[in-house]
């Protein structure tokens, strides 16, 4: 079996299971949103090869990964996960968003707990 030397962008982020779909992967790279290198690519025919460091955004976070090994097909998320390296900041857990403030008319439980400071 010949071990494979290059293969497509759109190809290897839909392999290693970052899109659903390889046509979605396809419209993110060629819309612009794909780094491969520090260089933009907006071409999902872009060939990549092992040691390459591809940066793109997914959902609300910056995804930083190097390549380390080509696949041959999308298998399931374990053997997926041993295609990259993952160079990413690791996720906070508390967002940074704030938190729900209650303003308006108290609730009844509210009113019991005034009713006993006074």
């Amino acid at each position: 079996m010949k071990q494979i030397e290059k293969l497509r962008v759109d190809k290897w982020l839909w392999q290693a299971r970052f899109f659903k779909t390889r046509t979605l992967a396809s419209s993110v790279v060629a819309s612009g949103r794909i780094r491969v290198n520090s260089k933009k690519v907006v071409k999902p025919s872009f060939m990549v090869v092992v040691k390459d460091v591809i940066t793109f955004s997914q959902e609300k976070r910056i995804r930083v990964v190097e390549i380390r090994a080509l696949g041959t097909r999308r298998g399931p998320a374990s053997e997926a996960k041993e295609l990259y390296i993952d160079k990413s900041q690791p996720e906070e857990l508390f967002p940074d968003t704030p938190s729900f403030v209650r303003i308006g008319r108290p609730t009844k439980k509210d009113r019991r707990v005034i009713d006993r400071l006074r």
